[in-house]
């Protein structure tokens, strides 16, 4: 496994091969980052998310949202979410991500892990209703994560550690060629949000 620092230089490609993945580090200063860690807690129509696992709803301990320029619908774990309207808040994270990026997102999917005991299992963004090798741009506020990928076929993993007010893009062929989890931690008793601006294709 290669784990990446924090302060890996965001022209380069984390990943050896298939795919492509951009470490940019803190993209704000930490009061900058606080600042909007709190009001997308206070701000956010956080839901515990939904999925259809062997036929039975599973109620998760993590919180989602779904957002976007329209009333999206987005289906993932069989699940569909219909988005709700920008906030002022999230405009400007969206605008933050373009200008980093030079990528255009047209929604975004919020995360509330609560604790490092919540994580996300090893999967891949390749969704019928997303654009077809898009970008996906991750803005992480609140604690420190690491982030893996593993090749689906080499079974190679990657890791790199996400800091609070940081953003990291996937693009190209990274959702075709790679799987992406956020591994649960013990050590970890804070709360992370996450942000995952994207492009719906209708």
């Amino acid at each position: 496994m290669t784990l990446f620092p924090a302060e890996y230089d965001a022209g380069l490609n984390l990943l050896p091969h298939d795919g492509i993945v951009n470490y940019y580090g803190k993209i704000f200063d930490a009061a900058a980052a606080q600042a909007y860690y709190n009001a997308l807690l206070t701000g956010i129509d956080w839901q515990p998310d939904e999925a259809i696992i062997f036929g039975k709803k599973i109620i998760t301990k993590r919180k989602v949202a779904w957002y976007g320029d329209k009333p999206f619908s987005y289906t993932y774990s069989k699940i569909t979410k219909q988005a709700l309207p920008w906030t002022d808040t999230l405009l400007a994270l969206k605008q933050a991500a373009e200008q980093h990026s030079g990528e255009q997102y047209n929604s975004c999917l919020l995360n509330l892990y609560h604790n490092g005991s919540e994580g996300m299992a090893w999967h891949s963004d390749g969704e019928k209703d997303l654009k077809k090798d898009g970008a996906i741009g991750s803005l992480s506020f609140g604690a420190e994560r690491k982030f893996a990928f593993k090749h689906k076929q080499s079974g190679e993993t990657v890791s790199v550690l996400l800091e609070h007010g940081s953003l990291l893009v996937m693009k190209g062929r990274t959702q075709t060629h790679w799987l992406h989890r956020l591994p649960p931690s013990t050590r970890i008793g804070t709360a992370r949000i996450n942000l995952t601006f994207r492009t719906i294709i209708q």
